[in-house]
């Protein structure tokens, strides 16, 4: 039985007609082939360029911009989707859209985590907004993995870098690849390369380890978490929790609670 999985970028995609088109391509190998991956951007004009790292390395306009998170989320709901991906490294509002919606919800981050300490490794991440790296070590902590992290830092070139790289991939992989050198030496068995654009861009050229240390495809993580959710879930066994973190609130107490703030998408 197939699937649909609402995917929600921190991008706005049809700014970025080269990374858009890819990782529709990356969503068609990784999933299985009877799994809709419907692909959702942020609203257009919310950032001021396409680029929305000058905004979302700020914990006070992330918090923001995490509504129209939160708004896909209740529209993946009614609109029958099976599961709800947060794709982007940051999750915004990921344990709160947990517990205010009653289908599987995954996050990028966890994801590509849990991925990297499978048998027990140790790991680290690498991100082009340097920002990022203090917010996924907290992440990270908190979801309850951080002892295997041995470090998160600048991969050391930027957002435009890694959109120039789509089509000219060659010098972008040597500095990537120099940069997890460094976390290699630091005891890193498996390396997260951060933000999505940097992480389809190294799949779609077959960049899979460095110097033998797997590079994890975390796309590909969130896809197979999101599928192994909604087979819980179908077989029972994947039902939401309880107590403060767990519990789903009555749902017309929430729109109501949505309504009152202007929250609720329309």
């Amino acid at each position: 039985m197939g699937m649909r999985i609402w995917h929600q970028s921190f991008t706005v995609l049809s700014d970025l007609a080269a990374y858009d088109e890819a990782l529709r391509d990356h969503f068609r190998r990784v999933a299985r082939p009877d799994t809709v991956v419907d692909m959702h951007g942020m609203r257009a004009g919310t950032y001021r360029t396409d680029y929305p790292g000058d905004d979302i390395k700020h914990v006070g306009f992330q918090f923001l911009h995490s509504i129209q998170f939160l708004q896909g989320a209740l529209q993946a709901e009614r609109q029958g989707y099976d599961a709800y991906a947060l794709s982007t490294l940051p999750e915004p509002g990921l344990r709160e859209i947990r517990a205010l919606v009653d289908i599987p919800v995954v996050g990028y981050g966890e994801c590509a985590a849990r991925a990297a300490v499978d048998d027990g490794r140790k790991f680290g991440a690498l991100v082009f907004i340097p920002e990022l790296a203090e917010l996924y070590r907290d992440n990270v902590r908190r979801h309850g993995i951080g002892c295997r992290l041995v470090g998160a830092c600048d991969v050391g070139f930027r957002f435009t870098d890694v959109l120039a790289g789509f089509s000219s991939p060659g010098p972008l992989i040597d500095r990537f690849r120099e940069a997890a050198r460094g976390l290699i030496a630091k005891g890193a068995e498996a390396i997260v390369p951060g933000e999505a654009p940097l992480t389809v861009l190294l799949a779609m050229n077959g960049v899979v380890e460095v110097d033998g240390v797997p590079v994890i495809d975390s796309l590909g993580a969130w896809v197979r978490a999101a599928e192994s959710a909604v087979d819980a879930r179908r077989s029972g066994e994947g039902n939401h929790g309880s107590g403060y973190f767990g519990a789903i609130p009555d749902p017309a107490r929430r729109d109501e609670i949505l309504d009152f703030y202007g929250l609720n998408p329309a």
